[in-house]
């Protein structure tokens, strides 16, 4: 895969090495960048310098446990938003899967899981995250497009205003020119400007 493909990244929390490589070679069919780490601190450590689509994170860990983690992880303004998938061997018990959904999961798997299972979950979320850094990168495009000084609802009834006068100078020179195509289309703006200043 290429560079850009493998864009997005999926910080892996997990205290034992075998199974951060397990989590890698699942998730390796998928356009993701693994950054695998072995405690809640050193996953806090890399939120600070990286942005993740989802954080894959162990249950019980040395020192700081995965819910401990997620706490600190969802009390930071720059990390409060990046999806947790908690991976625990546990077991199902409910009290801990509560408490994982508490900690601000959005999803508690038990191991061993299903390997296709957790391949969907992380693409689903991948595809949120880029979907919303699209939509990141369209709406600073607009902010730059539009002057600094001016709002969009001014900018906009300044343009139906030009619409209108420039209808207004074609009707003057020939009265008999057929104008539905533009009036139509004048109707439609002005119909988006009412609804962005509602």
């Amino acid at each position: 895969m290429t560079v850009q493909a493998k864009s997005a990244k999926v910080l892996a929390v997990d205290d034992r090495d075998e199974n951060l490589v397990a989590l890698t070679a699942v998730l390796d069919a998928l356009p993701v960048e693994v950054v695998a780490v072995t405690s809640g601190q050193a996953a806090l450590k890399e939120l600070l310098n990286d942005e993740f689509a989802l954080i894959l994170l162990d249950v019980i860990m040395p020192g700081m446990d995965g819910f401990e983690t997620a706490q600190h992880i969802k009390g930071r303004a720059r990390t409060r938003d990046v999806p947790i998938i908690f991976l625990t061997a546990a077991g199902d018990a409910g009290d801990d899967a509560y408490r994982g959904y508490a900690a601000g999961a959005v999803d508690y798997l038990t191991k061993p899981f299903d390997p296709w299972l957790l391949r969907a979950k992380v693409s689903v979320f991948v595809d949120l995250h880029r979907r919303e850094a699209e939509v990141r990168r369209r709406a600073e495009l607009l902010r730059r497009a539009l002057p600094s000084d001016e709002n969009v609802p001014a900018l906009l009834n300044r343009q139906v205003g030009q619409v209108e006068a420039a209808v207004a100078r074609l009707r003057a020179k020939d009265a008999e020119l057929p104008l539905s195509d533009v009036e139509t289309r004048l109707d439609e703006l002005r119909t988006t400007v009412r609804a962005l200043l509602s």
